[in-house]
């Protein structure tokens, strides 16, 4: 694949699109995520952190990202 072949990923439940050949954390970065401050749900499971540079996205993936938010007295 080339660098500037887009694919279409759902993102928390929205089509979007980004570069084919991605791993999950560049894939995050893409999206505007700060990868350590998010949890991800990928294709239905929640996938551990240490997961994430081995796995690539690909075509019609699915990525529920929740943001990590501090706060509290």
């Amino acid at each position: 694949m080339s660098a500037a072949e887009m694919i279409a990923v759902l993102l928390n439940g929205e089509q979007r699109s980004c570069p084919a050949g991605l791993d999950l954390e560049a894939a995050l970065r893409h999206f505007g995520y700060e990868p350590r401050l998010v949890v991800v749900e990928f294709n239905g499971a929640i996938l551990p952190r240490a997961h994430w540079p081995d796995q690539l996205v690909r075509e019609a993936d699915g990525l529920e990202v929740v943001t990590i938010v501090g706060g509290g007295f």
